[in-house]
C-alpha cells in the first residue's frame, strides 16, 4: 500500500467529505483485491464490558457509518471497530457542505445530522464480512423523530442489531440532531436507560447472550450534569460510557475562518475538554463502569493520557485522517502499558 503521508495531500485536495468517501472506497478496494496487508493487533490483551479485546485501541463511530469498509478497516490493527451512528430509517444528513478541516488545528468541524442507510443495510451488510474481531454498533434515532419518542427509535436499532453487535452504543450526543441531547437530562435519561435495560435483559434471554450497552456522552457538561449521569449509569447498571463525543465549543481555534462554522468540533483541541469529562467521570463512578475515551487523540501521548485519566479503552478518529494508520501503533504502543487511575 502508498504510505499515507503520500496520500494524504491527495485527499486533502479534494471536499473534506468526498476525500471521506474516496478513503472509504479505497480501503474496501485493497481489501478485496488483497493489496492491504494486516497489521498485527499488537498490545497487549484488555477485559472491559465482559470482552476481551486484543489492544486499548478502537476505530469510534462515524467514519463508516454504513460498515462498507470493516474488513479493510480490521487490518490497521484496532483492537475493535465501531460502526454507525444507524438510525431505524434512511436518511440524508444535513446539506452539503457539512464537513469542514482545519489542519492547523488537527480539528474537524462536521454538522452531518447522522446520514446513513438504515439499520437494515447496515445488518446486510455485515452480514458479509470476515472481520470476526470486536464490532460496536452505535445506535440513534432519526431527525423527525420527535424528541419525547426518541426511545422507540433506540429500542427498534437495540431488537435489529443486537445479534450481529459485540456491544452496542447508544448516541444521545451528537450536536447535530435537534435536541438530541436534551437526552443527558436527568428524567429523560433515566427513561431512556430504563427502558434499553429492560430491552437487553429481555434480548439476552432471547439470544442467549449478552450484548453490554454504552452511552456515548458529550464534552460540553458541568460536572453536576456528569454526576448524575454517573449516577443513572450506575442505576441502570449499563455497562460502559463513552466519552466524548464533539464538542460546540470552539476553544483553541477561534483564529480559524471555519471557526464560525455550525457542528461538532473533534480533533486536537478537543483532549483537554474531553480528558476533564474522563477525570471527573472516574471519580463519580469509582470503577464501577469502564470509560472509553475518545476525544483529540493525535498522538500515543495522548492516548495514554486518557487511560492515564481513567480510561479503559480508546477510540480515533480525527486524529487518524490528520496521522494515518501510524497513529493506531503509536497509540497500541502507548496505552499497552499506561496505567490507570
Amino acid at each position: 500500500m502508498i504510505p499515507y503521508p503520500l496520500i494524504r495531500p491527495l485527499l486533502f485536495a479534494l471536499d473534506a467529505e468526498r476525500a471521506h468517501e474516496l478513503t472509504l472506497y479505497l480501503v474496501a478496494l485493497g481489501d478485496s483485491l488483497g493489496l492491504a496487508r494486516p497489521t498485527p493487533a499488537d498490545g497487549k490483551p484488555v477485559d472491559v464490558m465482559g470482552l476481551r479485546f486484543p489492544n486499548r485501541v478502537g476505530l469510534a463511530a462515524g467514519l463508516d457509518k454504513n460498515g462498507t469498509a470493516v474488513d479493510g478497516l480490521s487490518r490497521l490493527g484496532f483492537g475493535f471497530l465501531e460502526v454507525g451512528t444507524v438510525t431505524p430509517r434512511p436518511q440524508p444528513g444535513n446539506p452539503k457542505p457539512r464537513l469542514f478541516r482545519l489542519p492547523e488545528h488537527q480539528a474537524i468541524i462536521n454538522r452531518m445530522g447522522f446520514n446513513n442507510a438504515g439499520v437494515d443495510a447496515l445488518l446486510e451488510k455485515l452480514a458479509s464480512i470476515r472481520y470476526r474481531g470486536i464490532l460496536g454498533i452505535n445506535i440513534g434515532k432519526n431527525f423527525d423523530t420527535p424528541i419525547e419518542k426518541a426511545v422507540d427509535d433506540y429500542l427498534l436499532c437495540l431488537d435489529k442489531a443486537y445479534r450481529q453487535a459485540s456491544y452496542i452504543t447508544v448516541n444521545i450526543s451528537s450536536p447535530n440532531t435537534k435536541n438530541l441531547r436534551q437526552l443527558q437530562g436527568v428524567s429523560e435519561l433515566d427513561t431512556l436507560l430504563s427502558a434499553l435495560k429492560s430491552r437487553q435483559n429481555a434480548l439476552a434471554d432471547q439470544h442467549g447472550k449478552y450484548v453490554p450497552l454504552a452511552l456515548k456522552i458529550a464534552p460540553d457538561l458541568e460536572t453536576g450534569q456528569i454526576i448524575d449521569i454517573a449516577d443513572a449509569l450506575r442505576r441502570h447498571r449499563i455497562d460502559a460510557v463513552i466519552a466524548t463525543n464533539t464538542t460546540l465549543g470552539r476553544e483553541g481555534v477561534e483564529s480559524s475562518p471555519l471557526a464560525a462554522e455550525a457542528g461538532g468540533l473533534s480533533g486536537g483541541p478537543l483532549f483537554e475538554k474531553s480528558t476533564a469529562v474522563i477525570r471527573s467521570l472516574a471519580q463519580a463512578l469509582a470503577g464501577e463502569l469502564p470509560i472509553i475515551a475518545a476525544g483529540g487523540i493525535t498522538s500515543g501521548a495522548r492516548a495514554q493520557a486518557k487511560i492515564e485519566a481513567g480510561a479503559a479503552l480508546v477510540q480515533i478518529y480525527s486524529g487518524l485522517i490528520y496521522r494515518g494508520p501510524q497513529l493506531v501503533a503509536e497509540c497500541i504502543a502507548a496505552t499497552s502499558n499506561a496505567a490507570r487511575r
